[in-house]
């Protein structure tokens, strides 16, 4: 019932942008976290950005704070990440997941960047930057 679908990766130079799509469905946005996470090869999955879908409250990783936005169109039910000043660092697979609110809220002890908090999770995009 619940799916999540990301769009929008793609081969691009550095210092180029990119913005990604996650479409949502099955749920109303504005009751859950949407968070955007990321996985290199040989790396651990990495917590990118999120977003309330109640309140638009965001939240970023120090590697793409002011670089990276997360927004979202609750009309839509489609959460985006603008990523801007790409860096080949930023080559990953990128993954959309979704959490209630009252879930998240609960979960002591966790973050939003805890990947296990997360109840739903969409295929990935991949996104390579490089020159």
């Amino acid at each position: 019932q619940v799916q999540l679908v990301e769009s929008g990766g793609g081969l691009v130079q550095p210092g180029s942008s990119l913005t990604l799509s996650c479409a949502t469905s099955g749920f109303s946005l504005n009751y859950y976290v949407i968070g955007w996470f990321r996985q290199a090869p040989g790396k651990e999955r990495e917590g990118v950005s999120c977003i309330r879908g109640s309140d638009g409250t965001t939240y970023y990783a120090e590697s793409v704070k002011d670089r990276f936005t997360i927004s979202r169109d609750n009309a839509k039910n489609t959460v985006y990440l603008q990523m801007n000043s790409l860096k080949p660092e930023d080559t990953a697979v990128y993954s959309c997941a979704a959490v209630s609110l009252l879930k998240f809220r609960l979960a002591y002890g966790s973050t939003w960047s805890a990947h296990r908090t997360y109840d739903y999770w969409g295929q990935g995009t991949q996104v390579t930057v490089s020159s």
